[in-house]
């Protein structure tokens, strides 16, 4: 398998190798995996031997119509027929929300499920893509994405609840709030797909506030939670005009025999079920423990059914996927192919504890080998290092995320131009890497006025003849940062006599990117020429350069609270994030620890189903 470990990963862009492909690699046996998110303690073992015993029935016959089907899970859930579509997986009902719902535009937080992203794209939408930030542990902050969705005026949103990869999780009356916020959208889509891992609260769910609404959907994906990814179903639940709308679509065999089986055997099995969440829920925080005892990983809290953790410094994500299927037999989701990650990142999948025990002693002789310490320490303040999504955090801080400037100094500027959209996929050379995303403007020293521009030393006076003054770009620590270059020409300087011969104070976003990168700002600063003044500045051109210097001091822009949907207009700027938190501050219960909940008698109804708490 070694040999062909990397051609399969090439050959999937989009996501991993399917274990069918795996096994065909390795005589028919296939890794331990870590990758697909599927509960491992359903179907029962008697279930699966009931299935294999009606295998021949299964694959000869068709199935009954999808609303016989339908039917039956909605008498399981205690749903109306009439508000749920069923279809095969739940990619097949975001591709017909999004060739009959989504007319120009759709919101979604970043990194998440690529079909959000991909799907429309493909069919010539504007994806809006809001970043979630490393530095925040990837927190969606609802407050900051309405924002955000108002000033691209975008007209369909999305959330994933939990988020996939990360498993970062919203309450239920945050999600409430972000829907009544945005009322006037064409459509909201809360995909909870990975809910029923959740236990944060006891009723996390809005699916009685999709039936009642008329711009809601709710997706969920049964081959998650159920055990089954082969099967493919899924369904969703809207008021009944949408879910009629999407439900005409789809074609009337669109289930196979399998999930017919499946659907008609759950009603006999809900206790089964319910456990099995159960064992998900306390293997999740046995993996999590373990895992963080890994020197140099870091474990992001998670209310998914798998884990979302950054490698030590220096580790390569697409080395590690390797080396553990190649040598230790064991498939991991490296996640460097997600919008708004890097290969810095993996997703794990909860599993057993026996699992987990193979594999974080596969990690350790991947990462430090023989050596149990030997792995490398965070670099500390003033160092180069930067992950991906590092990168791509200070970029959009430094513009709240929405391609303007801060307002400190957005006074002093000219009009900018609306933000750029784009039909169909993102160029080519998007300034972060990453396709999709508002383009982040350079940092706000690069974009000042040319009299505005801090200076890195004193101008000191000098004969013409000597070399001329030299360009922005050639300043430290601006044009080295990423896609600085290509976000924004260098502006045009102007003549000497009209500068100040004292250098206004450093603003803070250039001071930010004087200290990421201090050794090296330190080593330039000492070999860059001193610029060139053409002449001393007679008295007349020093008032009138002093009529334009800006304020020695420019305070920092207070954190904006959040604005009723009605007030928010088009150019709403998000206050400035809180970069001071950890992952575990910023995520884990959102609210107090629920009373367990009686142990169900049966198979449980559509809301009870995310109210046992294990």
């Amino acid at each position: 398998m070694a040999d062909n470990v990397a051609s399969l990963f090439r050959g999937t862009a989009a996501h991993s190798p399917s274990m069918a492909a795996l096994a065909r690699e390795s005589d028919g046996v296939g890794p331990i995996d870590f990758c697909i998110p599927c509960n491992p303690y359903f179907p029962t073992p008697g279930m699966f031997d009931e299935l294999a015993g009606r295998l021949r029935e299964i694959i000869t016959y068709y199935p009954s119509s999808a609303d016989t089907i339908t039917a039956e899970l909605c008498a399981l859930l205690q749903l109306p027929p009439s508000c749920v579509a069923m279809g095969n997986g739940s990619t097949e009902l975001i591709t017909w929300i999004d060739h009959l719902l989504v007319r120009e535009s759709l919101a979604i937080p970043v990194p998440t499920f690529g079909r959000w992203t991909d799907q429309p794209m493909e069919t010539g939408k504007r994806v809006d893509m809001f970043p979630l930030m490393e530095s925040n542990g990837f927190a969606l902050d609802p407050a900051q994405y309405i924002e955000f969705i108002r000033a691209r005026g975008t007209r369909v949103a999305v959330i994933c609840n939990p988020n996939n990869p990360d498993g970062g999780f919203l309450s239920r009356r945050a999600v409430v709030n972000f829907m009544d916020q945005l009322q006037d959208l064409d459509l909201i889509v809360i995909d909870e797909s990975f809910l029923e891992f959740a236990d944060a609260e006891n009723d996390p769910s809005v699916v009685e506030e999709a039936v009642l609404r008329p711009n809601v959907i709710v997706l969920r994906s049964l081959g998650k939670n159920f055990g089954l990814h082969g099967i493919r179903f899924g369904y969703l639940v809207a008021n009944p005009a949408l879910a009629g709308k999407i439900r005409s679509m789809l074609p009337k065999w669109n289930l196979n025999s399998f999930a017919e089986t499946v659907v008609f055997m759950l009603k006999e099995h809900g206790a089964e079920y319910m456990e099995s969440l159960h064992l998900v829920r306390r293997d999740r925080l046995d993996m999590a423990r373990q895992l963080s005892a890994l020197p140099g990983l870091t474990v992001y809290p998670s209310q998914g059914n798998f884990l979302f953790v950054r490698l030590p410094v220096g580790a390569e994500g697409t080395v590690v996927r390797d080396r553990l299927l190649s040598e230790h037999r064991i498939l991991v989701r490296e996640c460097g192919n997600k919008i708004g990650s890097s290969s810095r990142f993996l997703r794990l999948v909860v599993r057993p504890e026996t699992d987990v025990r193979r594999l974080v002693s596969g990690m350790e002789q991947v990462l430090y080998g023989s050596r149990r310490g030997a792995a490398v320490p965070e670099l500390g303040t003033g160092t180069s290092y930067s992950s991906g999504t590092a990168a791509v955090d200070r970029l959009i801080s430094e513009t709240n995320g929405v391609g303007m400037p801060l307002a400190a100094q957005a006074a002093a500027m000219p009009s900018l131009p609306p933000a750029q959209t784009w039909p169909g996929p993102a160029p080519a050379q998007a300034p972060t890497g990453m396709p999709g995303l508002v383009p982040a403007p350079a940092p706000a020293a690069a974009m000042m006025p040319p009299q505005q521009q801090p200076a890195a030393r004193m101008p000191a006076p000098a004969p013409p003849q000597q070399q001329p003054m030299p360009a922005v770009a050639q300043m430290p620590n601006v044009a080295q940062m990423p896609g600085v270059a290509q976000m924004q020409p260098a502006p045009q300087m102007q003549p000497a006599a009209q500068m100040m011969p004292q250098a206004p104070q450093m603003s803070a976003v250039a001071q930010m990117a004087q200290m990421a990168q201090a050794a090296q700002a330190q080593a330039q600063r000492q070999q860059a020429p001193i610029p060139a003044v053409a002449q001393a500045p007679s008295p007349a051109a020093q008032a009138q350069a002093r009529s334009m210097q800006p304020p020695p001091q420019v305070p920092a822009m207070p954190a904006m609270a959040p604005a009723p949907a009605a007030g928010l207009g088009q150019t709403g700027m998000p206050g400035l994030r809180n970069r001071g938190l950890t992952a575990a501050q910023v995520r884990g219960r959102t609210e107090p620890e629920p009373a367990p909940a009686p142990q169900p008698t049966g198979w449980p109804t559509a809301g009870a189903m995310y109210n046992q708490v294990g």
